[in-house]
């Protein structure tokens, strides 16, 4: 009798996570369910399934997955996605589903790059001086800390464009995503003549060209470590 294929449950939103689901279905015999949290309004297509939204915690997502039979997890969330992959853990522990974690390794500090090394948002808000040009390459849910600092002029890359104003008394807003290519990155930075750059330490190449760029121009960067965990 043949074997039932597996039920992926992928938890989602990163360069890698997508590419996994691709490289899942071009295997075949697998159902790949890729969970993205809604934050993005218009997210890239996916292969296989795609759910949206939260799980209601711990017990939510234990119940999502023997509801719908997953037989395996994979977290491929962002490195800083603490509390999903806190989830997940206790989730499939109490499913008994297996989980697997694909963790981006973080981006290592080269010759030429000037690294501001900050651990939270708070020291990272305080880095730049009075009358800094700050490119924020952060998630919508974490820039109103920057607010505060109206001695400044912030350019703020956003993936969606904001349904309110923000609440910043000098910044412009670059719709968009990271790039790769560091030299669009860098023709970014320069024409907003940008003297600092407030980024997380994410990893990945998919969002690497901005560091190239900032290497290249000798910008400081504020880099927010990775919360141990």
């Amino acid at each position: 009798m043949p074997s039932l294929p597996e039920r992926i449950l992928i938890l989602g939103g990163t360069a890698e996570a997508s590419k996994l689901a691709a490289d899942l279905m071009e295997q075949g015999e697998t159902f790949v369910i890729t969970a993205l949290a809604g934050r993005t309004e218009y997210p890239a297509s996916l292969a296989g399934d795609v759910r949206i939204g939260g799980f209601g915690g711990v017990d939510g997502l234990a119940a999502y997955l023997r509801s719908q039979g997953i037989t395996r997890v994979i977290d491929a969330t962002h490195p800083f996605a603490r509390q999903i992959s806190a989830n997940a853990v206790e989730a499939c522990r109490k499913a008994e589903v297996p989980l697997t974690v694909h963790l981006r390794p973080p981006w290592l500090q080269q010759p030429g790059d000037r690294w501001i090394i900050v651990e939270t948002l708070e020291a990272a808000a305080k880095a730049f001086p009075e009358g800094a040009r700050v490119f924020l390459a952060l998630g919508r849910q974490y820039i109103d800390l920057f607010a505060q600092r109206t001695d400044c002029h912030f350019v703020i890359r956003m993936v969606d464009a904001p349904s309110t104003p923000l609440p910043f008394t000098h910044a412009d807003i670059v719709v968009g995503k990271a790039a790769a290519d560091w030299e669009a990155e860098k023709a970014l930075l320069e024409g907003h003549a940008i003297t600092h750059l407030v980024t997380r330490n994410s990893g990945g190449e998919a969002s690497y060209g901005k560091i190239i760029a900032a290497r290249i121009l000798e910008l400081p960067v504020v880099m927010i470590a990775r919360p141990i965990a």
